[in-house]
C-alpha cells in the first residue's frame, strides 16, 4: 500500500479533497491523510463539491501535520506554494513533492461562481494526482518484481 500526505497551509480545501479523491479512486492501493501547516477546519463548500461526486469528506478533520509525527510516508505532495516554502523534514526514504493548485477559499463573486471554482479545483486534483499515484503504483510493482527475479535467479 501506498502512503501519501498531502500538506496545505490551512488543510481546509485543498489537502482534504485530494485526500478524499484518492481515498475513493484508489482505494486497497494506497491510503491518503491531509494535514496542514496551520489547520483550520474543513471548508463547507469542499465537502459539498465533493458530496457532488458521491464521496463524503464531513467527518474528516482539519489536523496539523505535527499531529502525523512519526507517521511514515511513502509521498509527500504539497498542494500549496506556501506549504511547499514551509514543509517540513521528512526521514526515511518519503519522496516530497510539489504541485501547486489554487486556493478555492480565496474565490469571490455569487455562490455559483465560487462553487465553480471549488469544482475547477477538485477536478484538477483528480486529473493530475490520480495519474501520478498510479504511475508510482506501476514504479512500485515494477520494483517488486526485479527484486523477485534477482532474488530467484
Amino acid at each position: 500500500m501506498l502512503k501519501v500526505l498531502f500538506l496545505c497551509t490551512e488543510n481546509a480545501c485543498r489537502s482534504q479533497m485530494a485526500e478524499g479523491l484518492v481515498n475513493h479512486d484508489l482505494a486497497g492501493q494506497v491510503k491518503a491523510w491531509s494535514a496542514g501547516i496551520r489547520p483550520s477546519r474543513v471548508n463547507p463548500r469542499a465537502i459539498q463539491v465533493m458530496a457532488e461526486l458521491g464521496i463524503d469528506i464531513s467527518r474528516q478533520r482539519s489536523k496539523s501535520v505535527d499531529d502525523l509525527a512519526g507517521e511514515e510516508f511513502d509521498l509527500v505532495i504539497t498542494v500549496c506554494d506556501r506549504a511547499q516554502q514551509e514543509c517540513p523534514f521528512f526521514p526515511g526514504d518519503t519522496e516530497v513533492r510539489h504541485m501547486g493548485f489554487p486556493d478555492p477559499a480565496k474565490a469571490t463573486g455569487t455562490e455559483a461562481e465560487t462553487l465553480s471554482v471549488f469544482r475547477q479545483v477538485r477536478d484538477g486534483l483528480r486529473e493530475r494526482l490520480i495519474p501520478l499515484l498510479r504511475e508510482k503504483l506501476s514504479e512500485r510493482r515494477e520494483k517488486e518484481h526485479a527484486k523477485q527475479s534477482r532474488e530467484k535467479g
